[in-house]
């Protein structure tokens, strides 16, 4: 290990807060411990995307809560999942670099302008930026923004589930993130059943960011059963519907989900796909879920293009890797699947 100090160690180093943010395949809270870990290489990075860590780090000063610095990095990783320590350094040092005149300067300032011209940094997608906004303000104890109270009262039935142009993205997600506090979860359960498609692809976009409770995944459920026995429901309706029941507790519903999505046409459709393979990894380390997805992948409509860049990602995931190559050596794989993997590998699988 390289005598650069952490990117933890360092940021604590002053009076700043900080709040640690995956940004890969949902905006979920990392803790700083774990992140001090994947830095130091003790442990793989926890949830990769793309082969890379994607994160924001919120910093602010509790005094000046309004004065907050956000970094979004996006760092390499080895193919073990292990953070790429010359690309840390890289990046470290650079960091020292443009920082080197706070002893001389303004704190808040130099934050502000570390970034500048770093290969690390990224921008995120603008519906991840409003799901990070909603956790940030409620991780610094800020107000929603202007759109929450709309959201709420358009979800609650107040002005007519038809009302829905007036919405803001960010209003929905601010009453996602918030889903815990007073009458949200309830709000949102009883709206499900009544929201036009467009909103309803929009929530649950949203929703694939926090763990709903039983009733609000039962309705979610509920919902996306329904919808796949409807001639109408479109390939973006059902893509929206596994990422909203994706981080629910419930592991055998959502495979079972995930299962009666397999058994449809849609199964076919490369947003289906991807929204399966990004959001859903957890139920593909189930054989009887793993078969089928790989079966579909193969015969989707994404061709091999699409076949090897969702494989290249799963097999990234250690725990995946393994369970996916046992199924490419299964006697009973199809013809299909069989021509897929070797346009891929050849004949080499190991």
């Amino acid at each position: 290990m390289s005598q650069i100090p952490s990117l933890v160690e360092f940021l604590r180093q002053s009076e700043t807060q900080l709040r640690i943010f995956d940004m890969g395949r949902r905006v979920s809270k990392l803790s700083a411990e774990t992140f001090n870990k994947v830095e130091q290489a003790q442990v793989p990075y926890p949830s990769p995307f793309m082969h890379h860590a994607w994160i924001a780090l919120l910093m602010w000063n509790p005094k000046l809560k309004d004065q907050n610095v956000v970094w979004f990095l996006k760092l390499p990783l080895d193919e073990q999942g292990y953070l790429v320590q010359a690309a840390r350094d890289d990046f470290m040092n650079r960091l020292m670099q443009n920082i080197s005149n706070v002893l001389s300067g303004d704190p808040d300032s130099a934050k502000k302008d570390a970034l500048q011209d770093n290969p690390f940094s990224f921008k995120p997608e603008q519906e991840k930026m409003a799901i990070f906004h909603a956790h940030a303000t409620l991780a610094i104890g800020q107000p929603a923004s202007q759109y929450y109270e709309y959201a709420q009262q358009y979800f609650d039935g107040q002005l007519g589930y038809d009302q829905w142009q007036a919405l803001g993205y960010q209003g929905i997600a601010d009453l996602v993130v918030r889903h815990d506090k007073g009458r949200n979860s309830e709000i949102l359960t009883k709206a499900i059943p009544q929201l036009p498609d467009e909103v309803y692809e929009v929530l649950c976009t949203c929703l694939e960011n926090i763990t709903p409770d039983h009733k609000l995944f039962a309705a979610l459920s509920a919902r996306m059963q329904t919808s796949l026995q409807s001639d109408g429901t479109t390939a973006n309706h059902v893509a929206a519907q596994i990422r909203a029941i994706s981080n629910g507790h419930n592991e055998e519903a959502k495979r079972d989900l995930v299962l009666a999505v397999l058994n449809t046409e849609h199964a076919l459709e490369a947003e289906v796909l991807a929204a399966i393979a990004t959001r859903c990894n957890v139920s593909l380390r189930f054989p009887e879920v793993l078969k089928p997805y790989l079966e579909a992948l193969a015969a989707g409509k994404s061709g091999q293009v699409g076949f090897s860049r969702i494989l290249a990602d799963l097999m990234f995931m250690p725990d995946l890797r393994a369970l996916i190559l046992h199924v490419f050596r299964s006697p009973d794989r199809s013809e299909k699947l069989s021509e897929a993997i070797g346009q891929m590998f050849g004949n080499n699988l190991d």
